[in-house]
């Protein structure tokens, strides 16, 4: 038998669940090909989402219309806003997520998605006619047919797991592993290599003594990841707990260092230098004689317990007595080791900017087979993945972030520019335009375009459209409000701020460090009156016009840097040029740019050996 759809995601993880369910939405008859429907969208490390610049991504993919803000929300045990201490640039929203919850509700969202199939089982191959993809088979003999097939496999493809000198062939803990797909392209001609990314042990609450532990609980304020009036935690908030390791749990994890599979030569591939194992981080600094770790509750109810910081391959045993030298744990009882696990990967330079291979037509790769790391990143090329893969099947321009536009933008231009040497973890220090990427303003950025797109839907327009009316009407009234000195001076002395001199408009005021807008509020009248009659997202909306107001200055200069550069963006290179023949390139110029052969001149201009001269020839060559 032969069942047909426009389109097959192969990987029900983070972003096969974001694919399917944009591609769905947006009128594409989708089938989720998935080992084990108990498992979609499963936490396969730490249960939490978001964090620094991560927590920029989710609420991107909120403002797009994505799935993945809005679970998080109704599944938070725990929410945080990061780096609050720095500029709204910086500031990063983090959740702690009830594991069995957040799997249970994505699984209801895909059953219930119009145009959704589900079905269990295995891919095995890829069938391939004229240089494009145009089915799967599976381990049951079935075959299906599509016009897009993207492959979100996580780390299935090959996958083998490692604690001490045991090997377990896997993709995740007790879940098989996928062969097959990884030799087949291959033989099509595609690059691949191998990574490594690890998990800490697991561990049982009850054991722990808590009171030898620092507590860290989480924000009570407005904040969430979806812009959408969603749920505001709905489930009973838990607490962190802080603990540290000690000289004499480093010397301990010595003793086992010759049986560790990143020491002794089982495991070769590539690992996180952002994310090391807890005997990586004892051999990279060895001066240092503590670490912290965090101690974090994988539910509402459970007493299973993740430990952050303590990723490790070591031997059972091993694990085991270092963590029993941790006054809080002198008694612990865990659930399962930590282990590493190794797992194929494709150099994601050999994919356009829509996430569509260039070897194979309507083949796209999303999430860790493109050499990532963390949910996050994966759900957000998987939701471009769904829309590109949608706009293949039934016509229209290729949906494209920008540098500037979103991080989202970010990470896949850095994916297919540059590529990976090791997993790819989104920082802030990524990107360049930072100011313009706020948490707070992802809807500003994104909304819009995925309305016209087609996949936000017309409830969530309006209330964009409703929460930027009422920050510009705040702005046009700070701005044009004039305050004078005998009526404001008493209040700015009673806070310790210089008084002024002569009258100015509100919102000059407003721009000094200590003065918002909700202070401002409990002295002028007719801005309380303004702010009280905001019935919907006040919280919000008061903040992002706090933050337009105070950092205007810093936003209009990145916008006009990020235009400029922009420029170069629209000069478009793709296949105009013969590298090779082009002797006043540098050798490595020539080697790099016929490899990624980039859509435009600053695309060209971010490959890793193409220098300013490099591009001057180019510019040249066009006639600019």
């Amino acid at each position: 038998m032969n069942f047909k759809y426009d389109i097959i995601v192969i990987g029900a993880g983070h972003a096969g669940c974001e694919a399917t369910t944009a591609a769905a939405k947006l009128g594409s008859k989708t089938l989720l090909v998935t080992m084990d429907m108990d498992k979609i969208a499963q936490m396969s490390c730490n249960p939490a989402v978001g964090g620094i610049a991560k927590g920029q991504i989710v609420r991107e993919i909120d403002a797009l219309g994505g799935e993945m803000g809005i679970i998080s929300d109704k599944t938070a045990i725990q929410f945080r806003m990061l780096n609050r201490s720095k500029g709204p640039a910086m500031w990063s929203p983090r959740v702690q997520s009830d594991r069995i919850k957040f799997s249970e509700i994505w699984r209801g969202v895909v059953e219930n998605t119009p145009n959704l199939y589900i079905w269990q089982d295995t891919v095995t191959q890829l069938i391939f006619e004229n240089g494009a993809v145009i089915g799967i088979k599976t381990s049951m003999g079935v075959t299906f047919s599509a016009k897009v097939v993207v492959l979100t496999v996580g780390t299935f493809l090959n996958g083998l797991m490692h604690i001490g000198s045991l090997q377990i062939s896997g993709g995740r803990i007790s879940e098989p592993a996928s062969y097959g797909i990884t030799e087949q392209l291959l033989e099509m001609g595609f690059i691949t290599d191998r990574m490594k990314t690890g998990t800490p042990v697991r561990i049982d609450g009850r054991s722990v003594d808590y009171s030898l532990m620092e507590e860290q609980k989480g924000d009570d304020d407005f904040h969430k990841f979806s812009y959408l009036d969603t749920v505001h935690r709905e489930l009973k908030q838990r607490s962190m707990w802080i603990t540290y390791t000690s000289q004499e749990v480093h010397d301990k994890l010595r003793e086992g260092l010759s049986e560790s599979p990143l020491f002794n030569g089982q495991i070769q591939s590539i690992g996180p230098r952002y994310c090391p194992s807890i005997e990586t981080k004892i051999v990279t600094f060895a001066d240092k004689t503590s670490h912290q770790l965090f101690l974090e509750p994988e539910g509402e109810t459970t007493n299973e317990c993740y430990l952050n910081g303590f990723s490790s391959s070591l031997p059972l045993q091993t694990q085991l007595d270092s963590l029993r030298l941790i006054p809080a744990f002198r008694n612990i009882h865990i659930f399962r080791p930590g282990y590493a696990i190794e797992y194929d990967f494709f150099d994601p330079t050999q994919l356009s900017a829509t996430l569509e291979t260039k070897r194979i037509k309507n083949l796209f790769f999303a999430g860790q087979i493109n050499g990532t790391t963390g949910y996050e990143e994966a759900a957000g090329q998987g939701l471009m993945a769904g829309i590109n893969a949608h706009i293949n099947c039934h016509g229209g321009n290729p949906f494209v972030l920008r540098r500037d536009e979103a991080y989202i933008g970010v990470l896949i231009d850095d994916l297919i520019t540059k590529g990976v040497d090791e997993p790819y973890r989104m920082f802030t220090s990524r990107a360049e335009y930072r100011i313009l990427l706020r948490q707070d303003n992802a809807d500003e950025r994104l909304t819009e375009k995925s309305y016209n797109l087609g996949l936000v839907t017309a409830e969530r327009m309006k209330l964009y459209r409703d929460k930027e009316n009422e920050v510009k009407n705040i702005i046009d009234f700070v701005s044009s409000f004039s305050i004078k000195p005998d009526r404001i001076n008493p209040y700015l002395e009673s806070i310790d701020t210089s008084p002024l001199k002569h009258g100015v408009k509100l919102v000059d005021l407003l721009t000094r460090p200590h003065i918002d807008l909700e202070l401002m509020a409990k002295e002028i009248v007719p801005l309380r009156e303004l702010l009280s009659n905001i019935t919907n997202q006040k919280e919000e909306i008061i903040e992002s016009a706090n933050i337009r107001i105070k950092y205007e200055g810093y936003i209009k200069r990145e916008k006009l840097i990020a235009d400029k550069i922009q420029r170069l963006e629209d000069i478009q290179i793709k296949d105009k040029f013969n590298y090779n023949d082009i002797q006043s390139l540098s050798t490595e110029a020539r080697q790099k740019l016929t490899k990624i052969n980039p859509e435009t001149i600053a695309q060209a201009s971010r490959i890793p050996g193409v220098s300013p001269n490099d591009i001057s020839v180019l510019l040249v060559l066009l006639g600019r």
